[in-house]
């Protein structure tokens, strides 16, 4: 539920995003190719960064050795 709730919250941040950066850098079709491109590929990296962090919790590699005096 986490996961998707997530990724639902970052798919609507890009999209906000990218209308904020139509609406405040409009100065050619060109540049705004270049400002949606810059956006989207921020938020999908942001997203991947996140979605990484979250699965590595899922299924730690390294696990806690407690000692008996803990």
């Amino acid at each position: 539920m986490g996961f998707l709730v997530t990724t639902l919250i970052f798919i609507v941040v890009g999209i906000i995003a990218a209308l904020c950066a139509r609406i405040c850098c409009n100065k050619g079709p060109s540049t705004n190719l270049l400002h949606l491109t810059l956006v989207m590929t921020a938020t999908v990296c942001c997203w991947m960064m996140w979605a990484i962090v979250y699965i590595a919790q899922m299924n730690p590699l390294i696990v806690p050795i407690l000692s008996e005096t803990e």
